[in-house]
């Protein structure tokens, strides 16, 4: 089966790094995310662009996505966005709207909870008319945050249900599934025709760790709990956050949650119709 990692970061930036050395033990590097991708059949992945906060560099610079070693074929990527930089002028809005134009650039993401902001704040709005006008996603952190600075009100899925009212006509993601808050986020993706979610960043830590978790009957069950009660198997996209898992066994947790029927649509049919430059390079 032919797999696609709708959400992964591919960034030399240091706490990435460290996540890898330390929680995941995985090799971050391109070298390494080839190997992973070649062992678990991953096909083509998205690289979700962290906005930069230091002074003069545009959000998601062009440095996020090489590594030492150098690139991974078949990535694109979903343009990260600051919202304080969106306050001070249009460069900002002109960076953003010229890496869409890029073949290479698939989608936006938005990273409410670390920045102070709903989703349906109005200053996001520039954002949307931009995915409007490119016809590409929004893909959106929701749920826990790692830094413990951040802001929990602002990530909750429940958000997205007034955003994807009031912009009907732009698709948005749901990322990791609004962990912890699973069922909420799978009854805001059932609900709105424009949502859909990844099950990315369910799990954090290495291999061993990983097989830890698939043994814990109450955590899988709460999350085929959710997917069962929205029955939603048609939005759903698989991600694995990497590097915060290694991909292989966490592919194999996301097979053990997810029934058998569903796994060519969750882990490649559903993320072609989300983010449709994929196809150009499959």
């Amino acid at each position: 089966m032919k797999i696609i990692d709708a959400h992964l970061h591919f960034s030399c930036r240091p706490g990435f790094n460290e996540t890898a050395k330390n929680i995941s033990q995985v090799e971050f590097s391109a070298q390494g995310l080839r190997q992973e991708f070649e062992q678990a059949g991953v096909v083509a992945g998205i690289i979700m662009s962290t906005p930069s906060r230091e002074p003069n560099q545009p959000s998601g610079s062009p440095d996020e996505f090489v590594l030492a070693d150098g690139t991974v074929e078949g990535l694109l990527s979903c343009i990260g966005v600051n919202p304080e930089r969106l306050k001070e002028d249009h460069k900002e809005l002109d960076y953003i709207e010229g890496e869409l134009k890029k073949r290479g650039v698939t989608g936006i993401k938005l990273y409410p909870g670390y920045f102070p902001y709903y989703v349906y704040d109005s200053i996001y709005d520039p954002i949307y008319e931009l995915a409007r006008k490119y016809q590409v996603p929004v893909a959106i952190h929701c749920g826990d945050t790692q830094s413990p600075k951040g802001l929990l009100k602002y990530s909750h899925p429940l958000t997205i249900d007034e955003l994807a009212v009031k912009q009907e006509d732009v698709t948005f993601v749901i990322c990791h599934m609004g962990v912890p808050w699973m069922i909420d986020a799978a009854e805001v993706t059932a609900k709105n025709h424009n949502v859909y979610t990844d099950l990315s960043g369910l799990i954090a830590g290495n291999k061993e760790h990983v097989m830890k978790i698939k043994d814990k009957r109450l955590y899988v069950e709460y999350i085929q709990q959710a997917l069962v009660i929205s029955n939603c198997y048609n939005k759903v996209l698989f991600g694995s956050d990497w590097p915060l898992v290694p991909i292989k066994p966490y592919v194999e947790f996301i097979k053990h949650v997810i029934p058998e029927e569903y796994h060519e649509a969750v882990f490649y049919r559903n993320v072609l119709r989300v983010y449709p430059k994929l196809n150009e390079i499959l």
